[in-house]
């Protein structure tokens, strides 16, 4: 087998959506062997800040001398950056081996009226290659929600984290930030340990208290604030606790995912892991997450990231307000239609001076023209463009020496725009 054609069965499985419930995937690991029982994991939940939050742990356990498993969703360089080992990328040779092997499983099960989902296979994929690989700990990320996602099936984690929580799936987790908390609050296990980010709408943390003191478990709240030394283009400078931290990671908004970071570590040192200090500076320092406010280029100014519901994208222009302000811009944004479109966009377009519109590459996209229109209703110049190479030859062109060219609205887009932007 082929990377491509590993590929091209994974993605097979995408015409069967998305299907809420423990019981088929469950199953499933249980047929390869049951490697989530080898594994300790952290595991992650929440609407904004989720990756961010993952990378800088398990950096942190790597460079505490861990092997350790970073499991995201979804992918914006290739779809290998979903399974990761100490920051690298399972290799093709390993993924054709595995899915090879696996998906007979898969098709067994199809074939008993027991449908396998894309993203649960993945897991089981990511799974099956952490227990081979013995993996001392794994950062896993939800996929969606947490009470019924795929990855809800492991036994208490060392660590459950809820990061930020907005409206976001509201069709499937609740149209309330209480409901949407409850649903994420579902990976919370029984006797284990939560973390918390702190800055959080009205009623969230409530609802993370209650289930964290029903299931009896050890409650750290992450600090709202920290002492912000630096913050600019370049990253934050910032203290905690009396220590110093640096992150790559532009926006204040990553100041916070970072003390969320820093509470999850220490949380497992109460789980009696050995990080050091120094590898919390290391492991900070040296992270990194493309399309998270990612510059690609500096003359002029391009920005890149994945901000795709309004409290994402509202972090996108508080960044660009705080390290941006006085600088012309030109957007190009594309976004899918089941998100709350006009919201997002309120919270930001007044600061373009232009908007060029595209589709993701995505069944869910919102049509370029039908976004422009909207963007248009804000008193905004926009216009579509069918093809992602000219929107960005057009930004370009449109900004010349004086002006930044900002890219955002999905994570879908996020990983085609980049190559394109490397590339010109």
């Amino acid at each position: 087998m082929t990377y491509k054609e590993a590929v091209e069965k994974i993605d097979s499985l995408l015409v069967f959506g998305s299907k809420p419930g423990l019981e088929r995937v469950g199953e499933l690991i249980k047929r390869i062997g049951s490697p989530d029982k080898k594994l300790k994991f952290v595991h992650v939940a929440g609407t904004n800040g989720k990756g961010s939050t993952c990378v800088l742990i398990a950096n942190t356990l790597k460079c505490a001398g861990y092997k350790t498993g970073l499991f995201i969703s979804p992918y914006v360089l290739e779809f290998r950056e979903r399974f990761q080992i100490n920051g690298e990328m399972i290799p093709e040779k390993k993924l054709c081996e595995i899915v090879e092997k696996l998906f007979p499983v898969v098709e067994q099960m199809k074939a008993e009226d027991k449908i396998i989902t894309e993203f649960e296979f993945v897991f089981a994929i990511a799974m099956y290659w952490y227990a081979e690989e013995q993996c001392d700990a794994v950062v896993l990320e939800v996929g969606l929600g947490g009470r019924f996602d795929a990855t809800n099936i492991i036994n208490t984690p060392l660590v459950s984290v809820i990061t930020s929580i907005s409206l976001d799936h509201t069709a499937i987790l609740g149209d309330t930030y209480e409901k949407i908390a409850f649903e994420k609050c579902g990976i919370i296990k029984p006797n284990g340990i939560t973390v918390a980010y702190g800055d959080q709408k009205d009623g969230v943390i409530e609802v993370i208290k209650n289930t964290a003191c029903e299931r009896n478990n050890q409650l750290y709240i992450a600090d709202k604030n920290a002492d912000v030394k630096k913050s600019d283009l370049n990253g934050s400078e910032f203290s905690v606790d009396g220590v110093d931290l640096k992150i790559k990671f532009i926006g204040k908004h990553q100041v916070k995912n970072a003390l969320t970071a820093y509470s999850a570590v220490k949380a497992l040192r109460a789980r009696d892991l050995n990080i050091s200090e120094s590898a919390v500076k290391e492991g900070f320092e040296s992270a990194f997450f493309p399309a998270r406010l990612e510059i690609l280029k500096n003359n002029p100014i391009v920005m890149l990231d994945g901000s795709h519901n309004p409290d994402g994208v509202k972090a996108l222009a508080n960044a660009l307000k705080e390290n941006m302000n006085g600088m012309k811009k030109i957007g190009i944004v594309g976004m899918l239609a089941d998100k709350d479109v006009k919201t997002a966009l309120g919270e930001i377009v007044s600061l373009f001076d232009e908007v060029i519109t595209v589709s993701p590459n995505n069944p869910r996209k919102m049509r370029a023209e039908e976004l422009a229109e909207i963007i248009r209703g804000y008193g905004v110049k926009a216009t579509s463009e069918s093809d992602y190479e000219k929107a960005y030859q057009k930004a370009l062109f449109k900004a010349g020496n004086d002006k930044a060219v900002i890219v955002f609205g999905s994570l879908y887009l996020s990983g085609d725009m980049r190559k394109i932007i490397k590339k010109l």
